[in-house]
């Protein structure tokens, strides 16, 4: 990618309405960026053509490493392809309304439209190009919340998107909040039903029709701490087999002032196994602060995808952090972790792979003045397949209150151990932010990237890419959004 150009615009427009004493606030988004690209090709070549390279290994004539195999009249390689450019340019909005006669009733919309302005459709995610994120109506009052209409649930189970209703009631003196909601479901991380063109190519597999979705949870929240036990199920219109069934226990404890212990885990019924599941304990003052917790991460996959059928199995973790303020301005910190993979119960007689892998960062940060401050780190980590190492800094300075000026940098090598090659990235950049007043705020910024992919044949392709980028962020009109909420919707918000 060559040349990149981001331009972002936020608008914040609020006022009360004349009619009815209605009032609405929208929030408006816009980024154009332009973007060239220059992918990988594969080409092939006689293999009586071929060369023997330097690393003893058959090559093309003009250097690119190629993949032969006996008996065949032709070798594969990969080489860099034709240029392509695109230019997306997304804008959102987001829109809350109420005052319609009805204390507690309002409207919430949140929309996207993406389109790529370049020679070429080479942007993902402007297909469809309007989508709608959430939008539903919500009764709200002490005790009950009602939605109806597109909107996302939360919890330890993940985002989960569908079209329906969702009801909560509140138990107040006893802290328990229940919830339940049912409706048509969308697809996994996007807001389109799975059934969209959009989601191609999973072809033959790609369901007819959309799933239903159904579940429910329970919070509770207390002075020591907070729970939350959440259940849901999904299943095919078509099949009526379960897409999914899981349900999940999530609680944060806090026994004592500057102590926590935060855990959860979730259980697949449709397979009959644990998936991820973690602990932590952490303890923080004014000076000092440390943490050390366990985990365990296991990928999960719907019931009607093909991945399942490879049983991902789940990697084991033990990991801790600290940080520590020895004199005022200066924090330093760092932190580590172990994992490892459980056995695949399969045999590779050919390759010993790794099933271990470590990670570690350290880092500062120092505050020379409320004008001046400094922050820098370094990460290594190893693991099956690759690993990293490498670090970053920044020096922010502001020579009037209002006008924040930043320099920034950093070097990452990535070895790759089934690849032929091992990538380096430095990038440094400059970015000015200047609060015009209090509702107006401007941003320009600059920052480039040199990649080095150092293999050993011809397709070193290039990568780099400089790119720039105006901000402004307009707020008028905003005395609706400083109005106090009812209650109920201020606790729904918090949650």
């Amino acid at each position: 990618m060559k040349g990149t150009l981001a331009v972002g615009v936020v608008l914040l427009i609020g006022a009360p309405a004349a009619v009815s004493a209605q009032e609405f606030l929208v929030r408006l988004d816009a980024r154009a960026q332009g973007a060239t690209y220059r992918g990988i090709l594969k080409d092939s070549i006689p293999a009586s053509q071929v060369v023997t390279g330097p690393s003893g290994g058959p090559e093309t004539p003009d250097g690119y490493a190629a993949n032969c195999i006996t008996g065949q009249a032709v070798c594969h390689f990969f080489r860099a392809g034709a240029a392509r450019r695109g230019g997306p340019f997304v804008t959102s909005a987001d829109v809350s309304a109420w005052g319609f006669g009805l204390r507690g009733l309002s409207l919430h919309a949140n929309a996207r439209l993406g389109i790529d302005l370049g020679a070429s459709d080479v942007w993902p995610g402007t297909d469809p190009a309007l989508q709608l994120l959430e939008g539903y109506a919500e009764y709200a009052s002490e005790r009950v919340t009602g939605r109806l209409g597109r909107q996302v649930e939360r919890g330890r189970l993940g985002y989960y998107g569908y079209d329906g209703a969702r009801l909560a009631y509140r138990l107040p003196s006893l802290g328990l909040t229940g919830i339940g909601y049912a409706g048509f479901g969308l697809a996994r991380a996007v807001a389109l039903p799975v059934t969209s063109d959009a989601l191609n190519p999973l072809d033959d597999f790609q369901p007819r029709l959309r799933q239903y979705l159904a579940g429910g949870a329970l919070e509770w929240q207390g002075s020591f701490g907070d729970a939350r036990f959440d259940y849901e199920r999904e299943i095919d219109r078509d099949t009526r087999n379960f897409v999914s069934e899981r349900m999940a226990l999530s609680a944060n404890l806090r026994p004592l002032s500057g102590w926590s212990l935060t855990g959860g885990a979730d259980y697949d019924l449709g397979r009959g196994w644990w998936g991820s599941g973690d602990l932590t304990l952490r303890h923080s003052e004014t000076r000092f602060g440390a943490a050390a917790g366990v985990r365990r991460y296991r990928p999960y996959f719907d019931l009607w995808t093909l991945w399942g059928v490879f049983s991902p199995v789940p990697y084991k973790a033990v990991n801790g952090s600290l940080w520590l303020s020895p004199v005022h301005g200066l924090t330093l910190r760092g932190g580590g972790e172990r994992y490892w993979y459980s056995n695949t119960e399969t045999e590779t007689p050919l390759a010993n792979d790794e099933t271990k892998g470590w990670r570690w960062n350290a880092g500062a940060s120092y505050n020379i003045s409320p004008a001046i401050s400094l922050d820098g780190g370094y990460q290594a980590e190893f693991g099956p397949g690759s690993a990293s190492q490498g670090g970053e800094g920044a020096v922010s300075v502001r020579p009037v209150s209002r006008l924040t000026l930043t320099a920034e940098g950093g070097h990452l090598v990535r070895p790759l151990e089934l690849r032929f090659e091992d990538p380096a990235l430095t990038w440094y950049g400059l970015s000015m932010d200047l609060r015009a007043t209090d509702h107006l705020r401007l941003g320009v910024g600059a920052i480039r990237y040199d990649e080095n992919r150092r293999r050993g044949d011809a397709s070193t392709i290039d990568w780099s890419q400089t790119r720039l980028r105006a901000t402004l962020s307009w707020l008028f009109g905003s005395s609706a959004d400083r109005m106090p909420l009812p209650p109920a919707v201020g606790r729904e918000g918090r949650r």
